[in-house]
């Protein structure tokens, strides 16, 4: 059902590679180097993500080259390294299908962080630099927790992180907390307790790389006490003047003979970019034919249940294959859970994301009466 909802909007969209990158390169990414913006955007296309709606982050990184100096210390190269948002976690935390909620966040008592800043005193030839204390409340600590169905049932995995753990510096040689962390002295600690709670919680799908919300400002000392960007250690880094070896595409013959699972699966609500990048992620990529054929699927289910019901299936530039008032009949008068499903297909055909969301709850309410 995605599919018909993107043939009305791709107009919108840019219609070319080059163009998306354009346009992500003078708006969520300015400054970035294209080469970076590129491995942005191949990050999203293999995981099934809308780049448009920036669910990763281009962070400069100080990275290893597995190379020593003359003195045997590690060589580091400055690098752009793509790292998940916070918004990527909570996505693939609801790809699962068992993401039902968190709690709002929950403080510690308030603590007081002194430090010292630098300030400016005189005029002209006698201005000169000097220090003065300096302090800011914080919360201790931060407790986040989200819920996952567990065999059908809700259980609770909770993450509790602490403030001074967590807060990044303006350099490595002061205390002082960085701009975003003295702005948003609560908002940032439950960025990072929300990451921990869903990485417990969803180990699987989310895995352990940190977001770059909780990297956000981190720096180390490079020797000479000066500040660089957080040291990642040793990272495999692409290079543009090199040529990626790509991994065997998905076989043909295994393809044919999932394509009725996946048309379940769909059919049960997933979608078909969401089934591409939970295939990609296993290790053969499908192919540009193999996932306009998935992508397919949900026109398809709908001509179907239009056949079965002798509505008219053909496409029309005028009108959506479906309106509100017709799928929420539909929903209404199915007498089993098979019917309801086939009706739950037309949702994604109405135009409006309100619309759509009272008409998954009101399918949600039907499916559990008919399960009664």
């Amino acid at each position: 059902m995605n599919a018909i909802v993107e043939q009305k909007t791709t107009a919108l969209a840019p219609q070319t590679e080059q163009e998306l990158i354009e346009v992500l390169q003078s708006s969520l990414y300015p400054g970035a180097a294209l080469p970076s913006i590129k491995l942005a955007l191949g990050y999203c296309k293999a995981a099934g993500l809308d780049p448009m709606q920036k669910p990763v982050h281009i962070v400069p990184m100080k990275v290893s080259t597995g190379e020593k100096d003359n003195n045997g210390w590690d060589i580091k190269a400055d690098r752009d390294v793509i790292m998940p948002g916070i918004g990527l976690y909570r996505v693939q935390a609801a790809r699962t299908g068992l993401y039902v909620g968190m709690t709002d966040p929950e403080f510690g008592p308030l603590k007081t962080l002194k430090y010292q800043i630098d300030t400016w005193e005189g005029n002209g030839r006698d201005r000169r630099k000097t220090t003065a204390d300096a302090e800011i409340e914080y919360p201790e600590w931060c407790r986040v927790t989200v819920m996952r169905l567990v065999d059908g049932v809700p259980r609770e995995f909770s993450a509790r992180e602490y403030w001074l753990e967590n807060y990044a510096t303006k350099s490595a040689s002061s205390n002082a907390p960085n701009a975003m962390w003295a702005k948003r002295v609560y908002g940032q600690i439950a960025k990072c307790a929300e990451a921990q709670a869903l990485r417990k919680g969803f180990p699987e799908a989310i895995g352990s790389q940190p977001t770059a919300d909780e990297m956000e400002g981190k720096n180390f000392e490079d020797g000479h006490g000066e500040p660089r960007p957080k040291d990642m250690g040793m990272v495999d880094v692409v290079q543009t003047d090199t040529v990626t070896k790509k991994a065997d595409p998905y076989p043909q013959a295994d393809f044919d003979k999932n394509l009725t699972t996946w048309r379940k699966v769909i059919k049960k609500g997933k979608t078909p970019d969401e089934v591409i990048a939970t295939v990609n992620s296993l290790g053969a990529p499908l192919s540009d034919d193999q996932c306009a054929r998935i992508r397919a699927i949900p026109e398809e289910l709908l001509k179907e249940a239009g056949t079965r019901t002798g509505e008219r299936t053909g496409p029309s530039t005028d009108a959506p294959a479906a309106t509100y008032d017709q799928v929420k009949e539909k929903l209404n008068s199915a007498a089993n859970i098979d019917v309801l499903n086939e009706a739950a297909t037309l949702i994604a055909a109405v135009v409006g994301p309100e619309l759509q969301a009272e008409l998954n709850a009101l399918f949600d309410t039907r499916a559990e009466a008919l399960n009664a």
